[in-house]
């Protein structure tokens, strides 16, 4: 943290929270030439997204706190990435490729043709889909039809559920859970029967069924400290960012933020400050300016991380069918063990709309995970579990049921000088690091329309 003396010193805009959201508005503002401090209760950045090192089997790892993939249409975080100069230090299929593993033995994929358009793109693969039977993959090409039919739009499908729309149109319990299941409880973090369809409109419309190469699958090659933190910390200090870490706003009062550090004997210190952009969560909004924002919930995501002696899979990641685990991902070289332990293997378990796992001890979850593990992976069954552990993400996102996408504001607050950012705002997206990244341009656009400068998103998402 740096001294009063300096924290307190006056800027034309505060920014509280320095997640991606904060972080985004903060550089677009700075890039248009205003003064901009930004205030992160943690000592470190990334929000939502973050690493952390743990000691495992004896080796020092970095282990992300969860599986953040992201894709092709997520221009937004992709131009983050390339503002932040580590666009090179993440992978992107060249084209949508998912196995699909279940636990009784039987394999699916989920791939795109190349230079088929949308949505005959993902035909062959339907038609090939052998975790359904043929009559199934004939309901599933009639599902995809429905769906792409939905307006994202339309704010009256926000009170209806994407499972009881699936349900209509003739989408079986197999469809659901083998097919559509798979994208809808990773993206919106709840089971079909619970979530908004307006919110799944805009997940299969425009990551699936709009556009034949939008649903390419991307994610992080380093830790996501490094993108988001380490790379975030240089760039926002270039562009003359002011960084206020293990700092957390106690009052926000027109032009003044009253700053506390979280650790320590020094005393609060005002930062004057004439506009300010809250892009902390919901839950943190309430009391702060005077604001009450509508309750939105939350809902769980669970990782289980296992290291093996030997590699029990060549998959970067696969889709799970069939039991507790959900997405496995291959975390052995970014998490610093294949550096470490050549031949051992570091898989990273996703299990999101989690709730009900969140007071079930972790020796029992971890128990359950790597049974599904030999199951889904044969080599798995020969090889020894080194280390195993259980990380919990309680509040990964609020929760998307029907109702809460009509519910989230906008970044404008009725307060005068006090703007909203976050995952969480209405930014037509689901809860994702692109939604994040678009609510930090969308604030830093209203606030810089006010004095007639608005600002271009940056240029420069790989292509």
């Amino acid at each position: 943290m740096a001294e009063p003396s300096a924290a307190g010193a006056p800027c034309d805009v505060a920014v509280v929270g320095g997640g991606l959201a904060g972080i985004t508005a903060a550089l677009r503002l700075a890039d248009a030439g205003r003064q901009v401090t930004l205030v992160e209760s943690r000592p470190r950045l990334g929000g939502a997204a973050f690493s952390f090192p743990r000691t495992a089997a004896g080796v020092e790892l970095t282990v992300d706190n969860g599986q953040h993939v992201f894709l092709r249409c997520c221009t937004a975080y992709r131009a983050l990435l390339a503002r932040l100069g580590v666009g090179d230090r993440v992978h992107l299929q060249r084209r949508l490729d998912i196995p699909v593993l279940h636990t009784d033995g039987r394999r699916g994929r989920l791939a795109r043709t190349p230079a088929v358009p949308a949505p005959l793109h993902l035909s062959r693969s339907l038609a090939g889909y052998r975790l359904l039977s043929v009559a199934d993959r004939v309901r599933a090409a009639r599902g995809a039809l429905a769906l792409r039919s939905l307006d994202p739009d339309d704010r009256s499908l926000d009170s209806r559920t994407l499972g009881a729309f699936l349900g209509e149109h003739g989408q079986s319990p197999a469809v659901v859970d083998a097919l559509w299941g798979i994208v809808a409880t990773a993206t919106l973090n709840l089971p079909p029967e619970q979530a908004s369809l307006q919110l799944a409109a805009k997940v299969f419309r425009t990551g699936l069924l709009d556009h034949a190469d939008a649903g390419d699958i991307g994610w992080a090659a380093a830790p996501l400290g490094h993108l988001h933190d380490a790379a975030a910390r240089a760039a926002l200090a270039a562009a003359g960012v002011r960084l206020l870490l293990g700092c957390a706003a106690r009052r926000i009062e027109p032009g003044t933020v009253t700053v506390a550090a979280r650790r320590g004997a020094a005393a609060p210190f005002t930062l004057p400050a004439p506009e300010v952009v809250l892009a902390v969560p919901h839950a943190a909004v309430d009391g702060l300016a005077g604001l009450v924002v509508e309750p939105l919930g939350s809902s769980a995501i669970v990782n289980v991380h296992v290291i093996y002696d030997r590699a029990v899979t060549d998959l970067p990641f696969a889709a799970s069918v069939g039991g507790t685990a959900q997405w496995v991902f291959d975390r052995t070289t970014s998490s610093g063990l294949a550096a470490a332990r050549p031949g051992w293997q570091y898989l990273a378990v996703t299990v999101s709309a989690a709730d009900a796992l969140l007071q079930v001890p972790s020796p029992q979850v971890q128990r359950a995970v790597v049974a599904e593990l030999s199951a889904l992976f044969p080599a798995a069954d020969r090889a020894e579990v080194l280390a195993a552990f259980v990380t919990r993400e309680r509040h990964a996102t609020f929760r998307q049921a029907p109702g809460s996408n009509t519910a989230r504001p906008g970044p404008a607050t009725g307060v005068p000088g006090v703007w909203l950012a976050g995952a969480w705002t209405a930014t037509g997206w689901p809860d994702t690091m692109e939604s994040a990244v678009r609510s930090g341009n969308a604030v830093a656009d209203a606030l810089l329309a006010r004095g007639a400068d608005r600002i271009p998103v940056h240029e420069g998402a790989p292509a």
